[in-house]
């Protein structure tokens, strides 16, 4: 069994174990799931956009602890305050360290959040609204072209716009009407082997109405201004600020560096 499978398993319980703590009608009470949702592609496609969107992670599967004690509210804060042009909030607890109270603290910021999980229920989308989430992510190689569809339009009533992440050709055939984001990863989820020429590769394959972002093994101006040039709108970026003592600063000179090479 790969990374990408045990991760899945262990949604289905965590899922069910969370319906039966709190109903999904319970969920359309919170107080966040009636705002609003902010746009994060009216944001990346700002004339003067990052287009960075600033992970907040603690560990990943394959390298384990990146950042322990990461406080979400102060680093989310600081990424919002440095220019980015959104954040994406690791909700997974087991294999990422992460909790929905991260999401909950990153809300205080007005720019569109992410909600970076393993979606693979309804449920988790309205949970993702209560939350306060603008976005939630679908990952094409834990889902069928079928359920992205029925994942995203459900995404889509409750206000949300939809990123899916792809990373093999085959996948390209899980976009459709209600994808607003296309973003290619990097990053292998069965292997977790990183190769940043995948973006470029598959990114010339992806339709011309969609925004599409790269995501995984971006830490260089020269690579940001490389997909800028291939027609990339969007940076999703975490471990190359996450593993410094001041993420925030770390994206603040990020964003001066990639601003001086225009």
């Amino acid at each position: 069994m790969n990374i990408l499978e045990k991760i899945i398993v262990q949604k289905i319980i965590e899922i069910e174990e969370r319906k039966a703590k709190i109903p999904e009608t319970a969920l359309t009470e919170y107080a966040f799931y009636g705002r609003k949702c902010l746009s994060l592609c009216d944001n990346l496609l700002q004339q003067h956009s990052s287009g960075i969107i600033a992970e907040f992670k603690r560990k990943s599967p394959s390298k384990g602890f990146i950042h322990e004690h990461a406080n979400a509210a102060e680093i989310t804060g600081a990424y919002t305050h440095a220019g980015a042009a959104g954040l994406s909030v690791l909700t997974d607890e087991i294999f990422f360290g992460g909790h929905t109270n991260d999401l909950l603290q990153a809300r205080v910021n007005n720019i569109p959040v992410l909600r970076k999980d393993f979606i693979i229920d309804t449920y988790q989308i309205t949970e993702a609204k209560a939350m306060g989430a603008d976005v939630i992510l679908l990952i094409a190689a834990c889902l069928s072209a079928d359920e992205v569809n029925a994942l995203a339009v459900f995404a889509h009533t409750l206000g949300m716009e939809v990123l899916l992440e792809i990373h093999e050709e085959y996948e390209l055939g899980h976009i459709c009407k209600s994808v607003d984001i296309v973003g290619i990863n990097n990053r292998n989820l069965k292997t977790f082997a990183v190769d940043v020429n995948l973006s470029l590769q598959l990114g010339k394959m992806i339709p011309g109405d969609k925004i599409k972002i790269a995501e995984s093994g971006i830490d260089t101006v020269q690579t940001v201004q490389l997909f800028k040039e291939a027609g990339f709108k969007g940076f999703l970026m975490g471990e190359v600020f996450m593993k410094e003592k001041d993420p925030g600063k770390t994206l603040q000179d990020f964003i001066k560096k990639i601003n001086k090479s225009i």
